[in-house]
């Protein structure tokens, strides 16, 4: 593609330099105004400046991501509102062995997680368990903050639904689910075990002795689980819902008491109540009227038991019908997965599974579709507007002319140079606008090669461009997700730093993007 001429080159770039900086650094001083903001921004810029016309803007919006991105999004708010996390939560804190113990914990529950449910609902969901953990077991935050993030964005690689890059590529390459799973799930499982043995190496010391000082405290037995169950999604309830519902409860189990005692103390009257003029016949009248009372409260009583008996019944009936959701959400999570990998069209699969909890829950959606992240959904809208405005200035192309020669996948040295580039770009300007810069001339390329190769390409781009992420504390969403949440944690808030992240990523980073080059295979 030829450059074109001077003057829109210079607008698509300053438009495309704008939505960089807020992507990147979204509270800068100059324009405080956030990703989604800058993103919309840039979009706007591109067609204002005529870099591209407004139906040209309308086509550049991929509704395919978009759709299989809400339905994800949906179905992770109902997995957590059935106790999905709370259960990942148990497999961490269950019969744990020490520090190195858990750590390893953490890497294989927030690789899991992160490739079924997406690595930033993995982050969000686990950060301030995985506090809260640390800090009672007298560990340090930082190696298990660097296990999440990092395994979250290793483990993300192996499925389309695991990041938005990946869903880009599923989409764009037209991949099966089931082959882009079994192309780099070696790579995520080698890598998986190589980041935990990188994090154990770094940080032995510090995980030694973790559970000594609770067992001086504590002369029992330690219990099996470090964190009650209810803690562990705790931190996405609201207070004042919650605090509710104990002061209804708590001042019901009051009042019982007391109306209680206040019929004992009517009943004590009865039986002990004087006759003033001291005949036979009035107190035959108080007798029969202290019966009459007795009758009257062992009636109460048996109706009171009633109630009860009423009240544990329907309890029970509200238990099991919560089994009963929970399981069906599970199953329809399940059919979600199953359709995906029989190749079924990936939006449609997560659309459908997002109606059918809708449905299932048989009560009004909006508290559930208020959780969805529609600022994230924004963000790709102006994304996808800002890439293709800067794709057609011919920059990118040029770029790739350039580079094309040195950066092609049948020589290792091209692979090498390929991922170098990959690497570099995801940190500089994000892992999904890079993919939406180079994945169509990536796989261009591959294709004069062989149709393996350009599949071999779009899965080397998925894997590069999200382990990159661990790279450096702004290389993805995810690790800017543990950070802030780390930070704003109110009981167990701990800062990780820049520097203390790039320690650990650099070297981790290049050693696990290696291994899953000479593992990835179509």
């Amino acid at each position: 593609m030829a450059m074109e001429p001077g003057l829109k080159v210079c607008l698509g770039s300053a438009a495309f330099a704008i939505f960089w900086v807020l992507a990147v650094f979204p509270a800068v001083p100059l324009l405080p105004i956030g990703r989604t903001a800058g993103s919309l921004l840039g979009a706007m810029l591109m067609v204002v400046l005529g870099v591209m016309t407004a139906d040209e803007a309308y086509a550049a919006v991929d509704l395919p991501i978009l759709g299989l991105l809400f339905g994800t999004m949906v179905v992770s708010v109902y997995l957590e509102r059935a106790d999905m996390f709370r259960h990942l939560g148990r497999v961490l804190s269950w019969r744990s062995h020490g520090g190195r113990d858990l750590l390893v914990r953490t890497c294989l529950v927030s690789a899991v997680a992160s490739a079924l449910f997406t690595n930033d609902t993995c982050c969000v969901v686990l950060t301030e368990f995985i506090l809260k953990i640390a800090r009672q077991n007298n560990l340090p935050p930082k190696p298990f903050l660097l296990a999440l993030a990092s395994s979250a964005n290793i483990g993300s690689a192996a499925t389309p639904i695991g990041n938005p890059q990946n869903l880009v590529i599923a989409v764009q390459s037209g991949i099966p689910f089931g082959r882009f799973v079994l192309g780099i799930l070696p790579a995520t499982l080698v890598g998986s075990v190589v980041n935990a043995a990188v994090l154990l190496c770094l940080y032995w010391g510090q995980l030694d002795g973790a559970c000594k000082p609770a067992a001086e405290e504590v002369a029992v037995a330690v219990p099996t689980e470090v964190v009650q169950e209810e803690d562990v999604t705790s931190h996405r309830f609201s207070p004042a819902t919650m605090s509710h519902l104990l002061r209804k409860q708590s001042a019901g189990d009051k009042q019982e008491p007391v109306k209680q005692q206040q019929q004992g103390a009517n009943g004590h009257c009865c039986y002990e109540q004087p006759a003033t003029n001291g005949g036979i016949h009035k107190r035959r009248r108080g007798a029969s009227g202290a019966g009459k009372d007795e009758d009257e409260h062992h009636h109460s009583s048996s109706q009171q038991q009633e109630e009860e008996d009423d009240d544990s019944s329907s309890s029970s009936s509200w238990c099991w019908k919560q089994q009963l959701w929970k399981c069906c959400v599970y199953a329809i999570t399940a059919g979600m997965l199953v359709a995906l990998l029989l190749g079924l069209n990936m939006s449609w699969s997560a659309i459908t599974a997002a109606l059918a909890l809708i449905v299932l829950d048989f009560k009004d959606a909006r508290p559930c579709l208020e959780k969805v992240s529609y600022p994230l959904l924004l963000f790709f809208c102006g994304m996808f507007i800002t890439v293709d405005g800067f794709n057609k200035t011919g920059i990118p192309s040029s770029f790739w002319e350039a580079m094309e020669p040195y950066a092609r996948i049948d020589t290792p040295a091209g692979t090498a140079i390929l991922a170098l580039v990959i690497l570099l770009l995801s940190n500089l300007a994000s892992n999904v606008p890079t993919v939406l810069l180079l994945g169509a001339r990536v796989a261009a390329s591959a294709a004069a090669i062989s149709p393996a190769a350009e599949a071999n390409a779009w899965l080397l781009l998925a894997w590069t461009s999200t382990v990159a992420g661990n790279l450096s504390l702004l290389g993805s969403a995810a690790n800017l997700i543990v950070c802030e949440q780390a930070r704003r944690s109110q009981h167990y808030g701990y800062t990780l730093s820049f520097l203390s992240h790039l320690q650990f990523g650099f070297p981790a980073t290049l050693l696990v993007t290696a291994i899953g080059l000479l593992l990835i295979r179509t």
